[in-house]
């Protein structure tokens, strides 16, 4: 049973009196993860004390050595826990813009074709649009914000390399079917897939084999965690076959440019470890326990978030965007799978007024940014949306809350 009293007690902000509902762009970071990051960049600078050696089984330790240095390791193992996946296949870097660039680049297969999808933020797209590559898209259901997998067999040819796709939309939420997908990119071309799972990763259990994916993205800001990203590979020997930017280095540093700040790496275990006990009856090794948290966590914010789509879909004037209306009703809407994010429109109410009415309130959401995918189901054109994102602390009192204030306009 989710505790979610115990998780509110870890996160220290939420005595401020507001009630935050928009974890999809600014998550409150948890107060574990906060004072790590700080003693981390305290720490940083000092020299570890060098244990002496005894016995035949010991592993000597590097004399002169700043902490700050062994604060990488120790984010690669958290993210590899996080994912199922080995520490040495973990890139580091400060955002996933920089690291798509860099893998970009790196890629030994630039004259060939790729599959993008049109859903994703330019951010995820652009670094793969260059000249000499051909472009195929993915195209969404308008409807549910869904992209199905059966358009992939006419997509994928022999001669695709990369596939690249958000494994949900940020805003509405829909998941796409990663696994299914992969299946298919690998049944039909040798290309790699490329999954950013940030929309994802702080909602629900991931299994990097599962899903048959390559490489997997994600930030480890969207857990209320620091300003780092990662991509986590399938297999050490894909690093063999990128082009290093930088010289005289092997594996995940060959894509690791510019310095990281110690005491951000310093904060990636502690924020795993902290998704790793949300559930406090979980036992055993981290990856165990995170895959039992994570599970249980899933659990409470389904429920949670079906309590908000139906509290909202009972107020006549207000449209979800993906769940409401024809097309998504035809689109048989209960089948697709969804992390607690909801972007809604309330008629004839500009986003902004909608936003500050709720910030009257006490609420805090977002007005939806210009995206993609939100463009194309007319989100602009109905005076622009309104998104909440749900959180581990999240309660049925919120939604309530949330209810009546967006009732007293519409």
């Amino acid at each position: 049973m989710f505790d979610v009293a115990r998780v509110r007690g870890l996160y220290v902000s939420l005595s401020d009196g507001w009630t935050y509902l928009n974890a999809h762009e600014s998550p409150q970071i948890p107060e574990k993860v906060s004072g790590a990051v700080a003693r981390s960049f305290r720490m940083a600078p000092s020299v570890a004390q060098v244990e002496p050696s005894t016995g035949s089984h010991s592993r000597s330790q590097e004399q002169g050595r700043p902490l700050g240095k062994s604060f990488a390791d120790s984010a690669r193992w958290a993210i590899a826990d996080l994912v199922g996946a080995s520490a040495d296949c973990v890139v580091l870097g400060p955002n996933l813009e920089m690291l798509y660039r860099s893998l970009a680049d790196a890629l030994p297969f630039r004259s060939h074709s790729v599959v993008l999808s049109q859903a994703d933020s330019r951010i995820l797209t652009n670094p793969f649009r260059r000249s000499d590559t051909q472009v195929s898209w993915a195209q969404p259901d308008l409807g549910t914000g869904d992209l199905p997998d059966w358009q992939f067999r006419s997509l994928i040819t022999g001669g695709t390399r990369l596939v690249s796709f958000a494994a949900a939309h940020p805003y509405v939420g829909a998941v796409v079917p990663v696994e299914e997908i992969s299946n298919i990119v690998h049944e039909r071309s040798r290309a790699w897939v490329l999954v950013d799972a940030t929309a994802v990763i702080g909602y629900r259990p991931i299994d990097m084999d599962a899903w048959g994916v390559d490489i997997l993205a994600f930030d480890c800001a969207a857990m209320g965690g620091p300003n780092v990203s990662a991509l986590v590979f399938r297999d050490t020997s894909m690093f063999p076959r990128l082009t290093s930017l930088r010289e005289g280095v092997e594996g995940p540093e060959k894509l690791e440019l510019g310095r990281m700040a110690a005491g951000m790496l310093g904060g990636v275990a502690t924020l795993v470890d902290h998704m790793a006990d949300l559930d406090e009856d979980a036992m055993g090794k981290r990856r165990r326990r995170l895959h039992v948290s994570m599970q249980e966590l899933n659990s409470y914010l389904r429920s949670l978030n079906n309590y908000a789509i139906e509290s909202l879909r009972g107020l006549p004037r207000v449209h979800l965007v993906g769940i409401s209306g024809e097309a998504a009703e035809y689109g048989d809407v209960g089948r697709i799978d969804r992390v607690p994010r909801l972007t809604f429109v309330v008629h004839n109410v500009p986003a902004e007024t909608v936003q500050q009415r709720l910030a009257a309130n006490g609420l805090v959401t977002t007005v939806s940014p210009n995206d993609p995918l939100l463009n194309a189901m007319g989100v602009a054109d109905a005076g622009g949306a309104v998104t909440i994102g749900l959180a581990p602390f999240n309660t049925t009192n919120d939604i309530d809350q949330l209810t009546r204030v967006v009732a007293s306009l519409a």
